[in-house]
């Protein structure tokens, strides 16, 4: 893959945080190829979740840099890192259940161009984001009959396998994905699984997921998160065979 050659699209330079005595992140570095699949592993409490919020700027670092396609980010917030093209899906559904699926994707899309709804606007700025949002739709598996359900009422994979259509919507250049597999049976683990190897290549994506099935079938690479800190990168092939993460995985099968 040439895009593993290349030079890192999104860089932590020794990001950390605190929480009283506890340091969640411990000088966390770390750098995002284009176009991969970096998956995130760790045991329980290893920090995980903190550092997709200190990626993602829904918590502020403590020390440390952030970098996106060579620009400093690390004083802006969660909003101006959307703008700049990092995105992210949390561990909990985040879509307006309310809302039919295809509200939502239209929604998504018209936040993503950054335009708004207006009784001023003509029928082919409306035409053109109906496509985009059906475009999107189709790119996500997400059949034409469901378009017009009630989001909420979506089986659980779908509500998952929406929310990351929503997630694809401003176009991210970074798409970190908290977790997505929460929840979900066998079956729906393995479509989700399905779609975001569909696309690969579109998108840098972090993967921060406890299905070892799922990360060791997705991951271009994987990094390992333990007490806080980095302890190894490296191929799938490299990380299944490391001593230190066997280590310390060990008890801990599916941390």
């Amino acid at each position: 893959m040439n895009a593993l050659q290349s030079h890192p699209i999104l860089e932590a330079h020794q990001l950390t945080k605190r929480y009283g005595a506890l340091v969640a992140c411990d000088q966390v570095s770390l750098g995002l190829l284009p176009g991969e699949i970096h998956a995130l592993i760790g045991p329980n409490g290893a920090g995980k979740s903190t550092l997709i919020h200190l990626l993602s700027g829904s918590v502020a670092a403590d020390s440390g840099r952030l970098v996106l396609e060579g620009r400093d980010v690390t004083r802006e917030g969660l909003h101006q890192r959307v703008k700049a093209g990092l995105s992210r899906s949390y561990q909990i559904t985040n879509i307006f259940k309310q809302f039919s699926v295809f509200e939502n994707l239209l929604l998504a899309v018209q936040a993503g161009a950054g335009s708004s709804f207006s009784f001023w606007r003509s029928r082919s700025q409306d035409r053109v984001l109906y496509e985009a949002a059906e475009n999107l739709a189709r790119d996500c598996a997400i059949a034409a009959e469901v378009w017009h359900v009630t989001a909420g009422t979506l089986p659980h994979g779908e509500q998952r396998k929406l929310e990351f259509a929503l997630a694809l919507a401003s176009k991210p250049s970074v798409l970190l994905l908290d977790e997505p597999m929460a929840g979900m049976g066998p079956d729906e683990t393995l479509k989700l699984t399905e779609l975001i190897a569909s696309m690969r290549g579109r998108t840098t994506m972090l993967l921060v997921e406890h299905d070892m099935q799922a990360v060791f079938r997705l991951a271009d690479r994987i990094s390992v998160l333990v007490y806080g800190r980095i302890i190894a990168t490296g191929s799938p092939e490299e990380i299944r065979n490391h001593a230190g993460v066997r280590e310390a995985y060990l008890g801990e099968e599916q941390a």
